[in-house]
């Protein structure tokens, strides 16, 4: 994923330039040689913003009813103590 860099008079100036630039990769733009903001494609925000899900939201989607799911037996998780 290659990363553009930009001025922000550049961007001004190639508007198009950089909307191209965004479907492959950031586009950082700078002020003053630092960089100040960060141009992106739409998915590539989504993907970042995107809520996770839950295991029982996935297993909740439509042909997941069959779906097994391997659980540790509880013996494995605790053992039984002498009280006596």
């Amino acid at each position: 994923m290659p990363i553009t860099t930009l001025s922000s008079h550049e961007l001004s100036r190639h508007l198009g330039r950089a909307r191209r630039a965004a479907k492959d990769g950031p586009v950082i733009i700078t002020n003053w040689g630092k960089p100040a903001h960060v141009l992106m494609s739409f998915d590539e925000y989504k993907r970042l913003t995107g809520k996770k899900k839950t295991l029982g939201e996935l297993l909740a989607y439509p042909g997941t009813e069959d779906v097994e799911l391997p659980l540790p037996d509880c013996s494995e998780l605790a053992k039984p103590i002498d009280m006596s």
